[in-house]
């Protein structure tokens, strides 16, 4: 047998290539720049890149058939799906970049006044004696601290170069390699916070831990798939489970492949790991993994269901059901008891997930069009919720995300409070936000087919999540506050701007999302 020699769609390929390229030149500057140099260089490198890459995949998208085009021996999918999913984890990545790198913020008092300069914001990195005195010790510790804690950068680009390839990948190889590139980062990255280092440290453990495990069942998935199939890649796969009539090995390859992507999206009983990992990373690590990491998973997912699975439609749909259902419950009830911000959206991010899957289960057109805004749509709402909540600190500069220490801070800082509260009514799915918009799209979908059961589910379990998220509300402005209420860091202008991004994209959606809507309708045509 004569293998094809390899072809290399360079143009097709470009916005993943120039994201890698990101990351690779960000190690050159972490090896041959001097210190002082590095900060500035890794921030502008990696947003000027990840910029770059999505200009390139408004340009790829225009260029090809409406019907998508393969590359690489056809591993991997350039079709209208994947450049959306891709395009919105570019702009996720850019936010949570700009948050990871604040060095400038400011700590304010009850007055709004300010008080004492910050040695740093995106890193848990606050400095209350950081001191405005050039050459101080206090400068030289925030300097040691902050600035000089460049790596992070590549890590990011590098993780989300793993990320769109993981979306768009026909091959389950290629899906595995993928899987590895975007995951190590994000392992490493859980453990550098500074003032909770024992913490973060034990989050990036049990990520990396539970996240080799899933790993494995991924790779025997991929294992018995192939030897059940003889194919490995996507179309190939559906060809031959619609050519043989027994399937168990293939159903035992499916169900190890699924605990695999459903670990990573966050699906119960695949959960366990969220709240201890977003709890302990540091805050803008916690946002970018909750938004980004999501939409790849789902990219994946979505790819594997609807190209690979129909003849296993029967199979795998009460599977999901159930996952769904079960999602969704133990995130709403478990984030009702929580008393941790961080922990309480972690759950909540859980139930989230549980409502994305209806759009999956929907199988249908209108199911993956939904699917897609509501991605858009969480994403910018929870990278500016994460964003809000590392911006309050205690009275030592750590970051405070105890419930119970928020009474009355919507009182001392209305604005964040009133952005914060924004957020949440989103993911409460309140009229007039993009959650409401989000949770209509895709339960009506689910509705369309067949699964009425399960959006009467989904509608129950918003209205119990409406509680959690309307107490943050009540505690912050209609509480009154104490010694132990947390200050608010002012961040610098960079991050004021895309908190403001955040904001207005989760009021827009809400208000005027037919753009996104048809834009995300147009995106529905997955390559077969």
């Amino acid at each position: 047998m004569i293998l094809p020699s390899p072809s290399i769609e360079y143009f097709l390929l470009s916005p993943m290539l120039i994201v890698f390229g990101v990351a690779v030149a960000g190690v050159l500057v972490e090896a041959f720049l001097p210190r002082r140099l590095r900060y500035s260089t890794q921030v502008t490198l990696a947003v000027g890149g990840l910029t770059a890459a999505f200009i390139d995949i408004v340009v790829v998208a225009k260029s090809i058939p409406a019907s998508g085009s393969r590359a690489v021996l056809g591993s991997v999918a350039v079709d209208r799906p994947a450049l959306f999913l891709q395009g919105t984890v570019l702009l996720v990545a850019v936010l949570a970049i700009i948050f990871i790198a604040e060095r400038s913020a400011q700590r304010v008092d009850a007055h709004n006044q300010v008080t004492v300069a910050a040695g740093g914001g995106g890193l848990d990195s606050f400095t209350p004696q950081a001191s405005a005195v050039p050459g101080s010790d206090a400068e030289q510790e925030a300097e040691r601290a902050g600035a000089a804690q460049t790596e992070i950068f590549p890590l990011v680009t590098l993780s989300v170069g793993g990320m769109m390839v993981f979306s768009a990948s026909e091959d389950l190889l290629t899906m595995f390699v993928a899987l590895e590139v975007l995951s190590l980062p994000l392992y490493l990255m859980c453990g550098l916070a500074r003032h909770r280092r024992l913490v973060s440290q034990e989050a990036a453990l049990k990520y990396f831990l539970l996240g080799a495990f899933s790993s494995a069942f991924f790779l025997y998935g991929v294992a018995l798939l192939y030897g059940a199939t003889g194919a490995l890649t996507l179309t190939g796969i559906r060809d031959s489970l619609a050519a043989h009539s027994d399937t168990s090995m293939a159903l035992i390859g499916v169900g190890l492949l699924s605990a695999g992507l459903l670990f990573k999206v966050g699906a119960v009983p695949f959960h366990s790991w969220i709240p201890d990992v977003y709890q302990g990373a540091p805050t803008p690590i916690t946002g970018f993994m909750a938004a980004a990491t999501k939409v790849a998973a789902f990219g994946a997912l979505l790819r594997v269901v609807y190209v690979a699975l129909p003849p296993l439609h029967d199979q795998w749909r009460p599977v999901l059901w159930a996952i769904s259902i079960l999602t969704m419950a133990v995130g709403t009830i478990t984030a009702v008891n929580q008393t941790n911000v961080k922990r309480m959206l972690a759950y909540s991010s859980v139930a989230h997930v549980g409502f994305i899957l209806t759009g999956v289960i929907a199988d249908n057109a209108a199911g993956l069009s939904g699917t897609l805004f509501y991605l858009v749509a969480y994403s910018f709402s929870t990278v500016g919720a994460f964003a809000i909540v590392s911006l309050i600190r205690n009275a030592d500069g750590v970051e405070d995300a105890d419930l119970s220490h928020w009474a009355g801070l919507g009182q001392r800082s209305p604005i964040v409070g009133v952005m914060l509260s924004m957020f949440l009514l989103a993911f409460a799915g309140i009229p007039l936000t993009s959650g409401f918009v989000s949770k209509f799209a895709v339960f009506r979908a689910a509705a369309q087919g067949g699964a009425v059961p399960l959006v009467i589910i989904g509608v129950i379990s918003s209205g119990v999540a409406a509680y959690f998220y309307v107490r943050v509300i009540v505690l912050m402005f209609f509480t009154e506050g104490s010694d132990n209420t947390p200050h608010v860091v002012a961040p610098g202008l960079l991050s004021k701007a895309a908190i403001a991004v955040c904001a207005l994209v989760t009021m827009l959606l809400g208000i005027i999302p037919q753009p996104v809507l048809d834009l995300a309708e147009r995106a529905a045509l997955l390559l077969h």
